[in-house]
């Protein structure tokens, strides 16, 4: 039967309830058809009951369920034959691998982030306002565990004269931060012509103390009470000083938002890595969605093998995360060498360079995604 669904209600195959036309996509049929061949949709006129809808659900949940178990199962035990069999036309066997890859990361960062408690990191955010190392009798505030803590670390930096170092940096910080916020528009605009990186940080510096001192939350606030001009670079410096405020007072809540679109940075290097694999193994047959597929499997193992770990982590209190990555490490060559059908030495060789070439893009992908959730958070 393909891809088309099981039918339960008997009633709707009847030769009666056929149509000549397909319902979904106009495609002419014999009465003879049980389904569309263009569309797979089943030849039935017959109007939809309650008990045809929940047929077609648990219709599909089988069918899905069946190519799941085969996928599973090929992927767990036959390294590089599941991709050899897709990118060969079998199929209708096994789940999309895009699909199959991007439900893996979904469940995997999802039981990351509600198992990881980051919201308490929230309590630990500064206070803008109340960060000052200046107390108000004008000596170092420093507030480091006990009595007794307290008493040794004074004693270090008195001995180290970091205090007074200290002392001293934070006046003049506490004076340039006064001269800005008393002449804000004319600081702002004193960085107009200099370079983008002097441009970028001066400007940052200016935004993010009247966000933090004078409680400026919104842009059209800052351009109408401080008449800045209103640029797309002045809105983007504007988003970042506001995120990091907001960053820098919750953190718990931001690293909950990244590791929510860690599943999406997945999906950004791997197109890329794929470009890699089609380099490296250029000589060879396949093309670069056929290497795409292999990373998308491989990924995907990795993800199961990911959530297995943490269920042992969680229920037996261990760190196992060493252990399935090894298993991991082995099952990927074992793939590479099956798949591409080289010697040993061979693959040796490509899967060092391709791994390291893996973390590097892993790695910018994940910058990346941190920056640009700073912005915009």
């Amino acid at each position: 039967m393909g891809n088309k669904l099981i039918s339960f209600t008997k009633k709707r195959d009847e030769l009666k309830y056929r149509g000549t036309t397909c319902k979904n996509c106009g495609h002419p049929l014999e009465l003879s058809d049980k389904f569309c061949p263009n569309c797979s949709q089943a030849n039935s006129v017959k109007k939809l009951t309650l008990r045809d809808f929940f047929d077609e659900f648990f219709a599909s949940v089988i069918s899905y369920d069946s190519k799941l178990l085969k996928t599973l199962s090929a992927l767990l035990c036959r390294p590089g034959r599941i991709t050899k069999d897709y990118v060969n036309g079998k199929r209708v066997s096994y789940t999309n691998p895009f699909r199959f890859l991007l439900s893996l990361a979904i469940i995997y960062f999802l039981a990351i982030s509600f198992n990881s408690d980051f919201s308490q990191l929230d309590d630990y955010a500064i206070d803008e306002k109340a960060s000052s190392f200046i107390g108000d009798n004008g000596t170092l505030n420093l507030n480091f565990g006990d009595n007794e803590q307290q008493n040794e670390l004074s004693q270090v930096m008195d001995s180290l004269k970091i205090a007074d170092n200290i002392l001293k940096i934070s006046e003049r910080i506490k004076k340039r931060d006064s001269i800005i916020l008393s002449h804000p528009t004319s600081s702002f605009n004193t960085y107009k012509d200099s370079t983008f990186g002097n441009r970028f940080s001066g400007k940052y510096k200016v935004i993010s103390l009247l966000i933090n001192q004078k409680e400026v939350k919104s842009y059209s606030k800052l351009l109408d009470e401080y008449d800045i001009e209103d640029t797309n670079e002045n809105k983007i410096v504007f988003n970042t000083a506001k995120s990091v405020s907001k960053f820098s007072k919750q953190p718990g809540s931001f690293l909950n938002e990244l590791i929510s679109k860690l599943p999406f940075a997945t999906f950004f290097f791997l197109p890329l890595f794929a470009i890699f694999i089609w380099l490296v193994y250029i000589r060879k047959k396949y093309t670069y969605t056929d290497h795409l597929i292999f990373s998308f499997h491989n990924q995907s193992l990795l993800f199961i093998l990911l959530i297995i770990s943490f269920l042992v982590d969680s229920v037996f209190k261990v760190d196992s995360n060493g252990i399935f990555i090894t298993i991991f490490s082995v099952y990927l060559f074992m793939a590479m060498k099956r798949f591409y059908e080289q010697g040993t030495l061979k693959t040796i060789v490509k899967y060092l360079f391709l791994n390291t070439i893996f973390f590097i893009l892993a790695g910018i992908s994940v910058i990346l995604l941190f920056t640009g959730s700073l912005i915009t958070y």
